[in-house]
């Protein structure tokens, strides 16, 4: 695959989720004591915030550079 499609389908992704969600929630494990043969874990939900209309336009970007990249690799072949 070409570098300008997977960086297109990554935008599109990021966009999406910015459009649907509001940005992109994970979870981390963080391990907060070790005590010998008990160990304490606490996850936590970390969330990184994308405005709506930020996210059209990622979204809009991300379409962009997709086409421009199989364009692009159907002349290459």
């Amino acid at each position: 695959m070409r570098p300008l499609v997977i960086v297109g389908a990554i935008l599109m992704g990021i966009g999406l989720a910015g459009l649907l969600y509001g940005g992109i929630t994970w979870r981390k494990n963080r391990e907060t004591a070790d005590l010998g043969i008990v160990k304490v874990t606490v996850t936590e939900n970390e969330r990184w915030s994308l405005h709506p209309a930020l996210g059209g336009v990622i979204l809009a970007a991300g379409v962009v550079v997709l086409v421009a990249g199989l364009r692009r690799s159907g002349r290459a072949s």
